[in-house]
């Protein structure tokens, strides 16, 4: 009957019917559905031997008393109990953790662990980030590294080879976690190549690359139950500070290595002792960081990893190396460092990303300000909310090209002038005073003070003097 459970009884009713009948006559004879039969043809096995053993107490009781609604709530413990004595005497065999000694110098461990439930905001922004952790076994010596990023073998490198610098020295052994986010949505090739950079990058240090097996999470319990206390520790201290919010990314950095360094203060003693039989550093690091390749458009940018970053216009059709780390992107034209960038990360539904320097296409955007009113990256334009603000402000109660040529000249002032805060608070004060910005007034407001530029007075050479200097070289060479 629909709603019921198949019971031993009908499914040896039906398989006995089946030596004789078809599929549709035999289950009517056992009083199931036509699907019900399909199944039991798949799995043969009765209902008492289909039993999940890990099946929660608590759904069998539910199960009971949509069953037999007559039966009390008070004998749920009961049920309990006796669960729970059935599965010590008559269930299956469970896992057993093996408590290891810890060899001083033998083990770091690396992982990643989720931040978002802490709400850390930075400028007002909620940041969405990552710790990775890093711990020697048996000191206890920790450190942290913020991580904007999902986990990824960039990440990885640039906090095991932090952490490994802070320490001063190198374990034998080096055990992660199989890099297994870092290997989703990767195809076999990619895989392979993931593997062998981080196996260099443990050849470069002189560890041995370990990795715990997916999915058995007390396999690297060294740092997951760590993890917790680091979290909570950071709870408590953001508590303790009495605000979320950050100004700068450094600065949550900087509290982030100031909990730490405290944790391993209070550890100093087993951590020197463990230093002292670590493996000497290597000369140099080695790169933590993704190469490719770019080439500038006409766009005033270029495309990588699908997000498109503006530089200066005069990179324009030059072809540039990126050095991709997990916070940046830093710019090289042949051996000489151009730019750094903030690295972005691709929107929502495989959507493009866009990092937005407005200083580098302001020039352009004062020839051709109409532009702004349909630019694909424009919302990432603005350097402030207030602008924002204001240019949807302009555009409510002026016409639109006016609203696009007044914005394109405050985003030249502030560039200019080098007073992007400073017009923010005012267009903040005119935005809550109902009002038009004066362009006139502000370039006279932040136009340069007269008796602030210094005095520079230009002693030209006679002409007269190179032309006797170069009779003396003649006549010496005479």
């Amino acid at each position: 009957m629909p709603g019921r459970h198949i019971n031993d009884h009908q499914m040896r009713l039906y398989m006995k019917s089946r030596l004789t009948e078809k599929k549709p006559a035999a289950a009517a004879q056992a009083s199931m559905s036509l699907k019900s039969a399909y199944r039991i043809e798949n799995d043969p096995r009765l209902p008492s031997q289909k039993a999940a053993p890990g099946l929660r107490p608590i759904a069998i009781f539910e199960e009971m008393r949509r069953r037999h609604p007559e039966l009390p709530e008070c004998v749920r413990r009961t049920m309990e109990r006796r669960v729970r004595q059935w599965r010590a005497l008559k269930g299956e065999d469970r896992d057993v953790i093996f408590r290891q000694v810890q060899e001083p110098g033998r083990m770091g461990l690396s992982d990643f662990t989720e931040m978002g439930d802490l709400a850390v905001r930075i400028a007002g922004v909620e940041l969405d980030h990552r710790l990775y952790h890093f711990r020697l076994a048996c000191s206890g010596f920790e450190h942290a590294h913020v991580i904007l990023g999902g986990e990824s073998y960039v990440a990885l490198a640039e906090g095991l080879q932090n952490a490994l610098w802070a320490l001063g020295g190198v374990p034998r052994e080096h055990r992660s976690d199989s890099l297994s986010a870092a290997f989703r949505n990767l195809d076999h090739d990619a895989r392979e190549d993931l593997t062998r950079r981080y196996d260099a990058l443990c050849a470069h240090y002189c560890m041995e690359p370990t990795r715990n097996n997916r999915g058995v999470a007390h396999e690297n319990g060294g740092i997951e139950s760590p993890h917790g206390h680091l979290k909570l520790s950071i709870r408590d201290a953001l508590l303790m500070r009495g605000t979320m919010d950050f100004e700068e990314l450094t600065d949550y950095r900087s509290f982030i290595d100031e909990l730490v360094g405290r944790k391993n203060a209070r550890n100093r003693i087993r951590i020197d002792a463990e230093r002292a039989v670590l493996q000497p550093l290597p000369d140099t690091r080695t790169a933590d960081y993704e190469q490719a390749l770019v080439f500038v458009t006409n766009s005033g940018g270029f495309v990588l990893r699908k997000v498109f970053y503006t530089v200066p216009s005069r990179l324009i059709r030059h072809r540039l190396r990126a050095h991709l780390f997990d916070d940046r992107v830093e710019l090289f034209l042949g051996g000489t460092r151009v730019l750094g960038l903030v690295r972005g990360r691709p929107g929502g539904n495989g959507k493009r990303g866009h990092v937005v320097d407005y200083r580098h296409v302001i020039h352009a955007l004062r020839r051709k300000p109409m532009a702004l009113l349909n630019l694909v990256y424009r919302d990432q334009l603005w350097p402030r909310q207030a602008y924002r603000d204001m240019f949807d402000h302009l555009c409510e109660k002026i016409s639109e090209r006016g609203a696009c040529k007044l914005m394109v000249e405050m985003l030249s002032i502030a560039h200019e002038r080098a007073c992007e805060s400073q017009l923010a608070t005012l267009l903040t004060e005119d935005l809550a005073a109902d009002r038009l910005p004066d362009l006139k007034e502000l370039r006279t407001r932040f136009a340069p003070d007269l008796a602030s530029l210094p005095e520079v007075t230009v002693h030209l050479t006679p002409l007269s003097l190179y032309e006797a200097l170069n009779d003396a070289h003649i006549g010496e060479a005479a």
